[in-house]
């Protein structure tokens, strides 16, 4: 803040009034068992139901754009119902819209933080009024129950709200060593353009959490919204055009994934890839951006979320109600269709039966159907691909455990459903306890004790999330240092992670450990420059 003739300017802007942030703190998840908020759910549910069926266009650099070829989007919950259709960009829309993104960088990157942040609290503040129909969104589009739908969107809340604030910290003064004879200072500054692609399971909060972090440290970028969830991706953009954010900063294009994943990585132009998804997937664009292409002058940096193979270890001084509650939440909350699902349960011996037991019971009570009913937890899996592929891992688990519960589809209830499935007795190194099901199967292993149990956690490929349940303080400062995951839980759930307390993200084939919501997360998307003047 300095002073010129009497007028108190930041950064080239006067300042007439200052607006005070408070401190971040996470929105609360709506309480729908209130008469009023179930109510205004249904509303909100009869509304975007209206509403089906309507084409949504790829708008780049504020310009709007057809293709011959459509997406359409369906309710995994009722297959015959079609959500909407979103025009598909073809490799002639994806060059233009890398030059949008460019020329929007040359103004966009030389805008004071403050000034991004604060379109980013003004997406907030719209999604926040727009809310309920957010939740309707994501119930029909992916699946997801009342409660997990307004997690989504409360975490998408929390994206914008906490990358707004830590955008503020970069871009202050930074902590140097003072010398004298000189002025030394330490600038971020944004990379260029990037390339965001999201995952379909966590539709507006990753998709908003990458979208934001990338343009509130001055990068413009290319959405391209994942094929199973391309309308919460148009209603997220629409957020941003109401906002009044400037065209070409955002530049929404829809299209198939091997668009993305090939040519959008390979372009010579694109500065980054965001991406969050398969294992396969994430290796191919850690791959392909490696190489530099003709034309390129920088290193292309890659943000990546590849996955997980979770587990919850469960010892003999655990609370086993406790645990049991957990296992079942982390395995079978969204369909298993989380990353930090926790779709391994490690039990040792001394307890296994007792709580195999605990665990079977509690299954058997889940209540499955159209999630568009309030009294339905688990929904249906995204699509047809995804439940013949989990089908085709429970055949696998019948062959190398003890099925105990589950383990068919229910495609008679209108919907991509499959009864949520407990084998016992898996080998640790098992099909079912090795690979990513991505589904409603939880694998129970047995343990001889618990450093058994420590290494068959750490027997996997990934390293995202995992749990320990027990009331042993030596084993839970034994596993601070030994269970080797990115986000590590004591006595709770392997999944939840807020943004803020949780920053979250994994080791190994679990991707680059990129941390969202967290304070190192916002430095992946720019470059320090540093500068020293002699006087």
């Amino acid at each position: 803040l300095i002073n010129e003739g009497g007028k108190r300017m930041y950064e080239g802007y006067e300042v007439t009034d200052w607006t005070v942030i408070p401190p971040f703190k996470n929105e609360p998840i709506v309480d729908f068992s209130k008469p009023e908020n179930e109510e205004r759910m249904k509303a909100a549910l009869e509304k975007v139901y209206s509403e089906f069926g309507k084409e949504y266009d790829i708008v780049i650099g504020g310009k709007v754009y057809k293709s011959e070829k459509k997406i359409k989007s369906i309710n995994p919950s009722k297959y015959d119902e079609v959500v909407g259709y979103v025009n598909s960009a073809d490799e002639t829309l994806a060059e233009r819209a890398v030059e949008s993104a460019w020329n929007a960088f040359e103004t966009w990157s030389k805008t004071p933080a403050h000034i991004r942040a604060e379109y980013m609290l003004k997406a907030a503040k719209r999604i926040k009024e727009r809310r309920f129909e957010f939740d309707a969104w994501l119930v029909y589009e992916v699946g997801k129950s009342w409660v997990e739908a307004d997690a989504d969107v409360a975490e998408a809340i929390d994206f914008l709200e906490y990358y707004s604030r830590d955008v503020l910290r970069y871009a202050s003064d930074q902590p140097l060593v003072r010398i004298p004879g000189e002025n030394n200072e330490l600038r971020y500054i944004p990379l260029g353009v990037g390339a965001i692609i999201p995952p379909w399971n966590f539709p507006l909060a990753i998709l908003v959490g990458m979208t934001s972090s990338a343009v509130v440290t001055g990068n413009t970028v290319i959405l391209k919204p994942a094929s199973d969830s391309p309308i919460i991706g148009a209603k997220f953009f629409e957020v941003l055009q109401e906002i009044g954010l400037p065209d070409g900063v955002v530049n929404f294009m829809p299209g198939s994934g091997a668009l993305a994943g090939e040519y959008l990585v390979k372009h010579p132009k694109i500065r980054f890839i965001s991406f969050t998804g398969s294992k396969e997937v994430g290796l191919r664009i850690h791959e392909l951006a490696a190489k530099p292409q003709p034309g390129q002058i920088w290193l292309k940096r890659t943000v990546l979320e590849m996955g997980g193979k979770d587990a919850v270890v469960v010892d003999e001084t655990a609370d086993l109600d406790a645990a049991a509650e957990g296992i079942v939440v982390s395995a079978f909350g969204y369909q298993g269709q989380k990353c930090s699902a926790g779709s391994r349960a490690i039990i040792v011996k001394d307890i296994y039966d007792k709580l195999v037991e605990k665990i079977v019971n509690r299954v058997s009570k889940i209540k499955m159907g159209d999630v568009r009913y309030k009294e339905n937890w688990l929904g249906p899996v995204v699509n047809k691909s995804s439940m013949e592929k989990i089908l085709n891992y429970i055949e696998i688990g019948k062959k190398e455990g003890t099925l105990v519960c589950g383990g068919r589809s229910r495609e008679d209830l209108g919907g991509y459903f499959i009864e949520p499935t407990v084998f016992k007795d898996v080998p640790w190194n098992a099909r079912i306890a090795q690979e990513e099901i991505f589904g409603p199967v939880l694998s129970i292993i047995k343990a001889e004790d618990f450093d058994d149990a420590m290494r068959i956690a750490n027997s996997t490929e990934y390293g995202l999330t995992g749990s320990l349940y027990s009331k042993d303080r030596a084993r839970i400062e034994r596993a601070k240092v030994e269970f080797h995951v990115g986000n590590l839980y004591f006595n709770r759930k392997s999944t939840g992670a807020l943004v803020g307390p949780h920053p979250f993200g994994g080791f190994n084939m679990s991707g680059t450990d990129s941390k969202t919501g967290g304070r190192d997360h916002l430095g992946l998307f720019m470059q320090a420059k540093a500068i020293s003047e002699k006087i």
